[in-house]
C-alpha cells in the first residue's frame, strides 16, 4: 500500500498552487478536463496516491508548463514516496508544509535553542557566524524561520514538546540582552520545554532530533545538519525517535522546573551586567588615561 510521505505531500501541493495559478480551476474542473475522476486530483494534490509519469505530464502540460518544467518536476517527483528522504538545507519547503499539518512536534536541541523558539536577533547571530549562510542570504533566512513560529500562534496549534539540553542555555550568542531575550522566549506557553540538566552529558552526544506526528498520515522523524535535512518515515526511524524521547521524558526537568531553570540563567544574566559595571567603569577610565 501506498503511503504518503513529507515529500509527496510537499510535491502534491506545489501541483496544486500550480493549479490555482496557471488554470484558475477548481480541482473538480481540471479532472473534467483530464478525464479524470475528481478524487484522483484531490489524492494527487494530497500526496496519497502516487501519479504516474503520463499523470504528471498531463496535469502540467494543462497548467501549461513547458517540457523544461515537466521534465524537472518528474525528476523530484520520482522520489515522492520514499520513506527515507534527503535534501539540501536551503530548501525549506517540505519541512514548512511538515511542521503546518502535524497535530504534535517532539523535538531536541542540545547546542541551540529550538528552531521554533528562536528569537529574531538570537537567530540572526547564529546565521551570521556560521559560514554555511551566505552574507546576502541571511536576513531571507531569519524572516523564514521567523515565518514558521507563526503555527504556534494559531488558535488550534500544534501541541509542541520541545526538549533542550541545558548545555544551549549556558553557550552564550552574542551580547546579555540577547540572550536575556532568548530565555523569555523559551519561556512562553504556547509550548512545554524541559530541560536536559548538564549532568546528564551522555546524552548530548545524541544528534537534534525531531518526530512530527499526524492525524491522517504516519509519523515523520526529522533531523538536520549545515548540510542535509533528512526525513524518515520508516519503522526504525521512527522507533528509534521515540526511544529517544522516551529516555528524555525520564530525565528531564518538568515543564515547572524547566521554566525556573530559564530564570536561574536570566537572573544569572543580570548579575553579570551588575557585577561587571563597575569594572567595566574602571577599565574605560584607564583606557582614557593611556589616551592622555
Amino acid at each position: 500500500m501506498t503511503t504518503s510521505t513529507a515529500y509527496s505531500r510537499d510535491l502534491g501541493d506545489e501541483l496544486r498552487r500550480m493549479r490555482q495559478r496557471f488554470t484558475g480551476l477548481r480541482g473538480r474542473a481540471l479532472a473534467i478536463q483530464l478525464g479524470w475522476d475528481p478524487s484522483k486530483v484531490s489524492n494527487i494534490e494530497h500526496g496519497k496516491v502516487r501519479a504516474s509519469e503520463i499523470d504528471i505530464v498531463q496535469y502540467l502540460t494543462v497548467c501549461g508548463q513547458d517540457i523544461d518544467v515537466i521534465d524537472a518536476f518528474r525528476r523530484r517527483y520520482y522520489n515522492a514516496f520514499d520513506t527515507y528522504f534527503a535534501q539540501v538545507p536551503d530548501n525549506l519547503r517540505t519541512l514548512v508544509m511538515t511542521e503546518s499539518l502535524a497535530t504534535k512536534i517532539t523535538s531536541y536541541d542540545v547546542l541551540k535553542a529550538p528552531g521554533l523558539l528562536q528569537t529574531r536577533n538570537y537567530a540572526h547571530k547564529l546565521m551570521t557566524e556560521t559560514a554555511f549562510n551566505a552574507p546576502e542570504d541571511i536576513d531571507r533566512f531569519v524572516d523564514l524561520r521567523m515565518e514558521r513560529q507563526t503555527i504556534l500562534r494559531r488558535p488550534f496549534r500544534p501541541e509542541c514538546v520541545f526538549f533542550v539540553h541545558e548545555l544551549a542555555l549556558q553557550l552564550r550568542i552574542g551580547d546579555a540582552k540577547l540572550m536575556e531575550d532568548q530565555y523569555q522566549r523559551m519561556m512562553f506557553k504556547t509550548h512545554v520545554l524541559r530541560v536536559i540538566p548538564a549532568r546528564f552529558r551522555s546524552i548530548a552526544t545524541h544528534d537534534k532530533c525531531t518526530l512530527y506526528e499526524f492525524d491522517k498520515a504516519d509519523p515523520v522523524a526529522y533531523s538536520e545538519s549545515d548540510t542535509a535535512q533528512v526525513f524518515a518515515q520508516n519503522e526504525a526511524a521512527i522507533k528509534r525517535a521515540e526511544r529517544l524521547f522516551e529516555r528524555l521524558d525520564a530525565i528531564a526537568l518538568d515543564a515547572e522546573q524547566s521554566r525556573s531553570k530559564l530564570a536561574e540563567y536570566v537572573s544569572a544574566l543580570r548579575r553579570d551586567v551588575h557585577d561587571s559595571g563597575p569594572q567595566l567603569a574602571q577599565e574605560h577610565a584607564q583606557r582614557g588615561e593611556r589616551r592622555n
